[in-house]
């Protein structure tokens, strides 16, 4: 097949899903298409089947903000002629899936039919979404999209709960390259992060306040009172000043260390004893996920997607959002003893290859060859 793929190409979530997807599929003799303002951060390696086509959006002084949307639309309509696409596969509802679908409605006027595959990540429907000024868009996205996914069954609950959804939303967890987690690093490394008797702990996120880093702090704090530990925060965002205040007041600075946007997640992961995800609300926890490949139980909150990937007594914990002592008291349950933790961490390994990209990947080839045969049918 010739895929288009539409996504952000930064470091969030949705990006990187829908970049390893893509060069998933590249490997299994798919033709990929990127179409974005930018070249996706984990598209490293361009081949005779990955492409990449930037969306240029001309400066008229006539608009206050300009229409990334109809740029966005004419790309598409442009390369689904050049290349002959076949689909469509965009992530996030708007501006994405409305712009295929403008795209798809002005090829249709040339006697092109191209299908639209959107994927549902989260933000777009829980935050921007269900905002009265975009609803009825996404609402008008999701319904004439060919075929619907989304990244949990949460998610897919809050959509139908959100928004009139005449559409069959399809449960397509998101998915990790476990061969990229086998770690091979040496102790001479991680003494670089902390000592021999000192636990790693380790946060990443993009620091909103969505992410309830703050707790992250506290809890930290709680389990460095009772045992030699050192915090790894990975990530840059708006809450960064408010959490080096924090550290300063509780005295714990020489404890945690702020690694910013990191191309070294895998190692950090590598040497960590326990990851700590409070956020207030997850459509799935990819970041949970990474970790739990990487052999690392999770201290979580129960919200959204995360106890569908965080198996609660098994790869880890969860508790309610912002219960700080019950997080801290299962931290130390499970960092107090060191075969307990060597199980919790083999478990975390072994929940984690429910999502193994070579399970996940065949479920969206599946759904592309049906929403083809059936738009032919149709």
């Amino acid at each position: 097949m010739k895929i288009g793929i539409v996504c952000y190409p930064t470091f969030g979530g949705s990006g990187v899903v829908a970049t390893e997807l893509g060069l998933e599929l590249s490997k299994r003799g798919h033709e990929i298409h990127f179409i974005t303002y930018n070249q996706p951060v984990r598209l490293e390696l361009l081949s005779n089947n990955v492409h990449y086509h930037e969306v240029t959006v001309p400066e008229y002084p006539l608009f206050h903000y300009q229409p990334y949307e109809l740029a966005l639309s004419s790309k598409l309509v442009d390369m689904v002629k050049l290349h002959e696409i076949e689909i469509l596969h965009v992530h996030y509802a708007i501006p994405h899936a409305y712009a295929a679908y403008m795209a798809k409605k002005m090829l249709e006027e040339e006697g092109v039919y191209v299908p639209i595959v959107t994927t549902l990540h989260g933000t777009d429907i829980t935050l921007v979404g269900s905002h009265p000024f975009y609803k009825p868009a996404v609402t008008f996205s999701i319904n004439k999209s060919d075929a619907v996914t989304a990244v949990s069954k949460s998610l897919k609950d809050d959509t139908i709960r959100l928004f009139n959804i005449k559409n069959e939303i399809h449960v397509v967890p998101n998915f990790i390259d476990l061969d990229k987690h086998n770690n091979k690093f040496t102790d001479c490394e991680r003494s670089m992060m902390a000592s021999k008797e000192e636990k790693i702990i380790t946060h990443i996120s993009n620091l909103r306040p969505v992410k309830r880093v703050l707790d992250v702090i506290k809890v930290f704090y709680n389990i460095q009172k009772e045992m030699p530990a050192k915090l790894m925060l990975i990530g840059e965002g708006p809450e960064r000043e408010n959490i080096e205040y924090e550290c300063q007041k509780l005295g714990i600075m020489d404890r945690v260390i702020f690694f910013g946007k990191s191309n070294e997640i895998d190692k950090i992961l590598g040497f960590s004893d326990l990851f700590l995800l409070t956020s207030q609300t997850e459509s799935f926890g990819l970041a949970a996920l990474e970790a739990m490949a990487s052999g690392v139980p999770v201290i979580s909150s129960n919200t959204g997607g995360i106890p569908e990937v965080n198996a609660h007594g098994v790869s880890g914990y969860l508790s309610n959002v912002g219960d700080v002592d019950d997080m801290t008291k299962n931290a130390l349950h499970i960092l107090s003893d060191e075969n307990r933790l060597k199980t919790f961490k083999e478990n975390a390994r072994k929940e984690s290859l429910k999502f193994d990209l070579h399970a996940i990947v065949p479920q969206y080839e599946a759904i592309y060859e049906d929403t083809l045969a059936r738009c032919l049918v149709s």
